[in-house]
């Protein structure tokens, strides 16, 4: 099989021109031929703009026009609101019965732990529970904050130094206000998920090595106040 020669016949800066030849002798050709075809429309130059010099300016009229004072007061404004206002904990409601059970805190450890000189102090599938180390300080009580009633039967369980009041639904710092003691909120309804209570009024208290869980029902006079 013969090969089959590859010529560049013309180039410069408009490409090449390829002459395949068969057994055929290709013309004779005195030299390359680059030519020039003009310019076909408008063209420009490429021009990518600065993106911090666009941020900067887009600021500078912010700032200029107001825009940037109006966002903050909005800002500020939805956060205390959000503060004063807490999204209620979803899924509870007021209990019409007694219920009580024992929640144990242990967990198990999934993997090694080791202090820094390399000695065991538990072992991967130990249970740990952490009422062997400290013991829950204060009961905690959980109250629907738009609830006279839950109110009243969770300020006469104790003061601060024994009863951690904490809302679910209603305004803490209100609530703080008028009875004049710490309030707290269920923020996403943590820990009433991890205690399983579905109800309120209902209190978390220490027995031993375990958490005794408590929902309440409460005689309802209607009020809300």
């Amino acid at each position: 099989m013969s090969r089959v020669p590859i010529r560049i016949l013309a180039g410069g800066m408009t490409g090449a021109l390829v002459l395949l030849a068969g057994d055929a002798h290709p013309p004779q050709m005195s030299r390359a031929q680059a030519h020039d075809f003009g310019r076909f429309g408008e063209t420009w130059p490429v021009i990518e703009p600065d993106l911090l010099q666009a941020v900067s300016q887009r600021l500078a009229h912010a700032q200029a026009s107001g825009e940037i004072d109006r966002l903050n007061r909005t800002f500020s404004d939805r956060a205390q609101a959000r503060v004063e206002h807490p999204p209620a904990v979803a899924g509870l409601a007021a209990a019409t019965q007694n219920r009580t059970w024992v929640y144990d805190p242990s967990v198990a450890i999934d993997a090694d732990v080791r202090d820094a000189k390399g000695a065991l102090i538990a072992a991967k599938g130990q249970r740990i529970n952490p009422l062997d180390l400290v013991r829950l300080p204060r009961e905690l009580v959980f109250v629907d904050g738009t609830s006279s009633d839950e109110m009243a039967w969770a300020n006469a369980r104790g003061n601060d130094t024994r009863v951690s009041i904490i809302l679910v639904r209603g305004a803490p710092l209100e609530r703080m206000h008028q009875m004049q003691r710490r309030i707290w909120f269920d923020q996403a309804g943590i820990l009433t998920t991890r205690f399983g209570i579905t109800h309120t009024p209902a209190y978390v208290r220490q027995q031993g090595r375990t958490l005794e869980v408590s929902e309440v029902a409460l005689p309802r006079k209607g009020a809300v106040s």
